[in-house]
């Protein structure tokens, strides 16, 4: 909290749970809970309400924060802001709702003194909810900027450090500059950290009030000062961290402490991206081993699918059989015979060859490299070097790299520069990071299907808070076509009847491959537009400006859905709005609904019409039994509607069965190795 001096005091906040030696840096402990544990809260947390009751609680605090706004017109700034100060803190402490409503209706009436705009009762109630501890389920279009600019300000006012994070660089300066106007007349220092930011200043961003980050460096410079004061447990180090600012490395440590993070996207930072374990790592000279890769990957080039080795759907993980394995052992014999006769191999490569299980996991590694991964997909070359693209968000991702040789081998197979293995410093999940927040709150337009999951692990309940206006979003007959090229063309002849209604079109996509794809067809068939993927995405928020405009056609990853506000012109408005086209279902049909709402948001008329083939990637690995039983009785098509549905519901629900698998383990897999950490006495 801040006194009337300015300082900082902790008397009411961290809560009493916390232990008092923790203070120094603030974070949540550690529950360790069980499986059971989180089914348990997860099944609590998510239990229905009455929708009727959430919207007479809705309706009753929103009037009393109108009413008493239209009092606040002419108070002055001064007092608006020393009365804003003090009525944050009780809201933000008591987190009761009568506290709540008058510091939501100060802070509401400094946006409209200096952003021109009223925030409408969704994005009153959302920004409480907020503040409260809570995810909320807010439509696309419904200003999850404003609300969580709100949110954030009751936090910073009552003193607390305030994170608002989001998924890119891109958002958190668009968002941090749009409000600052507001943060500027509440008093309020605010700091923005994106990978653009040099290390040694991040401590200053995160000094300041409230800081806009992204996910990724928020959780990466946790770590980073984790391993500078080598642990966060020891009280004499978090001592000379408070008063100097500085330990071991000589270099500033950055974070205060976890206290308040508002998460934009909340299912893409809190659950798509839980499957990745964050690493830090120091990197290392290629060396020797630089020939050790290119002997790995020609080894594995030689092997023969179905013989030596097979791939395991629906992610075509490699695994060897015994042929394969006598293979291997056949060659590590042959090697050592030469060492012993002189023939001296180098000893990086050696290294990969005498034990069994490390050769038999760097040729799974191999094999990986040059049947799984595949270019323009899950990674792009760029300036001659490999750059891993997110398969969420769709943009690159320079500061990353696979771990255990991965992104050697694969770089052998792209002919570009070996760079080293890195050594790993520390390792975190996004589950476990943002569960230390003391409380934790975000948003998304889509997190009524995971609510059940972010309750289990983050302990908190999900609220959907009902848009201010209806849509207005007209769905066309979506359409299945036998293969990608009949899929392509069917995607010209939609563009074409869009536009010719006077519609501007925004084409979505998978993948790099997919989007250059489509353009091609596009161009082929004389159709002008623009492209926004990993590639070409310098002009992000021009091409984004001009996607709504007459006469547009925009073909876009990932890149243009989450977050993402298109402006539509009038004359577009007026005839017809934006139009989606949805050429591939995702893994997730959140992230389908995501694309989709790019269009008729805030009540704006506008259009959507999904586009598929039955050879698409996720209905070739997913779609399993559901895709031969339909198949056998519509054939290639057409297939009807329901028959669509189906197949979609069975495709993304064994993906998403898959998935949430996949980050039961990780966490699993998180807290195992935190406990062999602590019992070592070494950092995460």
């Amino acid at each position: 909290m801040r006194s009337a001096a300015g300082g900082e005091r902790l008397a009411a906040w961290p809560p009493v749970n916390i232990p008092l030696a923790s203070r120094l840096f603030v974070e949540r402990r550690d529950e360790g809970d069980s499986a059971l544990d989180r089914w348990a809260s997860g099944w609590w947390l998510s239990r229905p309400t009455s929708k009727a009751q959430a919207m007479r609680r809705q309706q009753r605090f929103v009037a009393q924060v109108v009413a008493l706004g239209e009092t606040l017109h002419s108070l002055p700034q001064a007092e608006l802001l020393a009365q804003a100060r003090a009525a944050a803190e009780r809201a933000f402490v008591t987190t009761q709702p009568e506290a709540g409503v008058r510091a939501l209706a100060l802070v509401r009436e400094a946006a409209r003194r200096t952003l021109g705009l009223l925030a409408y009762p969704p994005q009153i109630y959302g920004a409480w909810m907020l503040v409260s501890g809570h995810l909320i389920e807010l439509d696309t279009g419904e200003g999850k900027t404003l609300t969580a600019a709100l949110g954030a300000c009751v936090g910073a006012l009552a003193g607390v450090p305030t994170h608002v994070i989001t998924v890119n660089d891109y958002l958190a300066q668009r968002d941090a500059q749009k409000m600052s106007a507001l943060f500027s007349y509440l008093g309020l220092r605010v700091g923005v950290v994106h990978s653009g930011v040099a290390q040694a200043l991040r401590h200053v961003a995160y000094a300041q009030d409230l800081t806009y980050c992204t996910n990724k460096d928020v959780v990466f410079d946790y770590l980073r000062d984790r391993v500078n004061a080598r642990g966060v447990h020891s009280r004499a180090q978090l001592t000379v961290r408070r008063l100097h600012g500085q330990v071991h490395s000589q270099e500033p440590l950055r974070l205060r402490g976890l206290h308040f993070a508002i998460v934009d996207e909340a299912d893409s930072i809190l659950i798509d991206e839980a499957r990745t374990p964050l690493i830090l790592s120091a990197a290392r000279e290629a060396g020797e081993e630089a020939r050790a890769y290119e002997h790995l990957l020609s080894v594995a080039a030689s092997l023969k699918a179905g013989q030596h080795y097979r791939l395991i759907e629906p992610h075509r993980q490699p695994e060897l059989k015994d042929e394969g394995r006598a293979v291997l052992e056949d060659l590590a014999r042959e090697m050592a015979a030469e060492v012993e006769h002189g023939d001296a191999a180098p000893d990086a490569l050696m290294g990969f060859w005498r034990v069994a299980w490390v050769r038999e996991h760097y040729i799974l590694q191999a094999l990986r490299a040059l049947h799984v991964f595949k270019r323009d997909q899950q990674y792009v070359v760029h300036e001659g070097k490999i750059v891993i693209v997110d398969e969420f968000t769709g943009r690159l991702l320079p500061d990353r790299s696979w771990e255990q040789g991965l992104h050697q081998l694969v770089e052998v197979k792209e002919g570009c520069k070996i760079s080293g293995q890195n050594r790993t410093l520390a390792r975190l999940t996004y589950q476990t990071f943002f569960a230390r927040y003391l409380r934790l709150s975000g948003m998304s337009g889509t997190l009524r299907e995971v609510a059940r999951e972010t309750a289990g692990v983050f302990k908190v309940r999900t609220v959907r808070i009902e848009p201010n206006r209806p849509s207005r979003r007209v769905t066309l007959s979506p359409l299945l076509l036998p293969d990608q090229p009949a899929k392509h063309q069917a995607i010209v002849a939609d563009v074409r009847e869009r536009l010719a209604a006077g519609q501007s079109v925004l084409v979505g996509t998978r993948s790099v491959r997919a989007s250059e794809e489509i353009s091609a067809a596009l161009n082929a068939a004389g159709v002008p537009h623009q492209v926004l993927n990993a590639r070409q995405n310098a002009d992000e928020a021009e091409l984004v400006a001009r996607a709504g405009q007459p006469g547009m056609v925009t073909v876009a990853t990932n890149m243009a859905g989450r977050g993402t506000d298109i402006p539509v012109a009038p004359e577009v408005l007026a005839r017809g709005g934006l139009h989606v086209v949805l050429t591939e279902w995702h893994e997730s049909p959140r992230i389908d609904r995501q694309l989709v709402g790019r269009g008729a948001r805030q009540g704006e008329p506008g259009s959507c019409r999904t586009i598929v083939a039955l050879d698409d990637e996720l209905i070739d690995k997913h779609g399993g039994t559901t895709l031969k039983m339909l198949q056998a009785r519509y054939g290639d098509g057409p297939w009807p509607a329901q028959a669509m549905a189906w197949l979609q519901k069975a495709a993304q629900g064994a993906a998403e069965s898959h998935n949430a698998a996949q980050r039961r383990q990780t966490l699993k897999a998180d807290h195992r190795m935190r406990t062999q950490l602590a019992f070592s006495g070494a950092t995460e």
